[in-house]
């Protein structure tokens, strides 16, 4: 690629593909960074959503073949990926790993796939675990089942982000405060919602206290669980180059 000062000739700056106010390549180096830490929050987000997405649309379609009734409605559907994408749009703002530094990298469809047939069906695991305890233990009615996994399903998906942003320990590679920020909140967000009138509105009811314990339970377990299958990823199917 041709570099040219802003001081050169003419003919010199027309030939050039990009031209430096100041003579100083340092500049080239801190963009060649701030190019590869874009690609990697892009990674960030096309890995947690591909995979979140098929979990929750194999998960969807699972439950329509016994379920009498939608496993959720078009409004609460619609409102789920709203505030997911709202949680998410932090990303571009936040580090990533050394390693993604220092070399070049290319977008792997293969690595995105295998990502999402390896983390996708952990997902789906949960969604169908939540409906059994909202079947068997709650005895859930519609509206009850709606807002069980609702709530279940966007708790998983935003705070997944924080084990899928680093390829290492998630407790050592600190997500930048932001998006912690507005995806704590949106999880917080869900799991008031149906106690509100807005929330009985878009039909959600209240669930009973026992749900929002075995939901934290359910979420720190799916969590770890995430993060082992995470490391034996990156360790044995698409370790660094």
């Amino acid at each position: 690629m041709g570099l040219s000062v802003e001081s050169a000739v003419d003919v010199a700056k027309d030939a050039a593909a990009m031209i430096l106010l100041d003579q100083d390549l340092q500049v080239l180096h801190e963009g060649v960074l701030e190019g590869r830490r874009t690609f990697g929050n892009i990674m960030k987000y096309i890995l947690m959503g591909t995979s979140s997405n098929f979990g929750n649309m194999f998960s969807m379609a699972g439950a329509a073949l016994f379920l009498p009734f939608l496993p959720m409605l078009p409004t609460q559907i619609l409102l789920n990926n709203i505030l997911y994408d709202i949680s998410e749009v932090p990303i571009p703002l936040d580090q990533v790993d050394t390693a993604e530094l220092q070399k070049p990298r290319v977008l792997d469809i293969q690595l995105i796939r295998n990502f999402m047939w390896m983390l996708g069906p952990i997902s789906s695991a949960f969604d169908f675990l939540t409906f059994y305890l909202m079947l068997q233990v709650f005895n859930a009615d519609e509206a009850l089942f709606h807002t069980g996994w609702f709530v279940e399903s966007l708790c998983t998906q935003v705070l997944v982000i924080f084990v899928i942003r680093t390829r290492g320990n998630p407790f050592k590679s600190r997500a930048h405060p932001i998006l912690a920020l507005t995806s704590l909140a949106v999880v917080l967000l869900a799991s008031v919602l149906p106690f509100t009138p807005l929330g009985h509105y878009l039909g959600f009811v209240a669930p009973p206290a026992a749900f929002y314990i075995l939901l934290l339970v359910l979420v720190m377990v799916y969590l770890i669980l995430v993060e082992w299958v995470k490391k034996a990823f990156y360790r044995y199917v698409h370790p660094y180059d």
